[in-house]
């Protein structure tokens, strides 16, 4: 099977999504894809409980995508081999009024990951630079005190918004989080196709919305805005990842290869030892407990 290098998916320098591919050609069945990737998620695994018990650093994943890129069943199979204790998954929806009365970063940061701990965004708080843009008028649910109409949402509004974002990933960088940002890139066919299999098999048509169609409408508008945030906010504390989504046992095997690569050059990242005074009696801990 081809094997994948990080930067190949790295945002590195400002993209063009019309020019970014959706496929990625791994050179390998399904059944071997699949087996790769579980070998990758064991390790991950592994890894994840080295981290907790490390207890220095915090890992983010932020996933993002358009309706259908695979955001659920992604979480599902990269994260199969966790161990509950160390991994946390939160799914955004639209904001509760609770919510509302804070800041729009407020429920993402109280949502942060402690350190030695995995948390994952299923949506994040990039939502309020996507979904706000293509519908600004959601803006004014915020109540915020600048902005008393549509036109008060304009370039200004939006550069501050950017800039606040970038400021939040680089503090949460700074205090120990590992950021790491997926856009799930899918094409508009491909959308179309699952689409239309949520319509078909019974057991999908509960994730069906009408509401998807008229997203659907406003594809171009969203390609817009997604080129847009991830431009101006891919950092190296805090770098996007663009990954072909058309297939999804590929797209699952390149995020997981990608965490995991990623994470091991910490070479800081390490059990810890004993304290000597435990260590010195490891032999009398045992013997004690053989002759019970």
């Amino acid at each position: 099977m081809k094997d994948i290098n990080v930067n190949d998916f790295k945002v590195t320098e400002n993209i063009q999504l019309s020019k970014v591919p959706t496929t990625f050609d791994l050179q390998a069945d399904k059944k071997i894809i699949e087996n790769e990737l579980e070998d990758v998620r064991e390790k991950l695994g592994d890894f994840q409980n080295t981290i907790y018990a490390h207890g220095k650093y915090a890992i983010l994943i932020c996933i993002q995508g358009m309706d259908t890129a695979g955001k659920d069943s992604m979480i599902r199979e990269v994260f199969k081999d966790f161990n509950t204790r160390g991994i946390v998954v939160h799914s955004f929806k639209v904001p509760t009024e609770q919510e509302l009365n804070h800041d729009y970063l407020w429920r993402h940061y109280i949502a942060l990951p402690a350190r030695g701990k995995f948390g994952v965004f299923n949506r994040t708080h990039y939502e309020n630079v996507l979904v706000t843009r293509v519908h600004p008028g959601y803006i004014l649910g915020e109540n915020l005190p600048d902005v008393n109409s549509i036109e008060d949402i304009n370039d200004e509004f939006w550069n501050k918004r950017f800039n606040q974002i970038n400021e939040f990933e680089n503090h949460i960088a700074q205090n120990g989080t590992i950021i790491f940002k997926f856009f799930l890139h899918l094409s508009k066919d491909e959308q179309k196709n699952r689409l239309l299999r949520r319509l078909e098999k019974p057991s999908k048509n509960w994730k069906f919305s009408p509401g998807d169609l008229k997203e659907r409408k406003l594809w171009d508008d969203y390609q817009t805005c997604y080129e847009d945030a991830i431009n101006r906010t891919s950092k190296t504390h805090a770098p996007w990842f663009a990954i072909p989504a058309d297939d999804k046992p590929t797209a699952r095997y390149i995020v997981a290869k990608i965490l995991y690569d990623t994470l091991i050059q910490y070479k800081d990242i390490v059990e810890p030892e004993l304290n000597d005074k435990i260590k010195a009696n490891l032999d009398d801990y045992i013997k004690e407990l053989e002759s019970e």
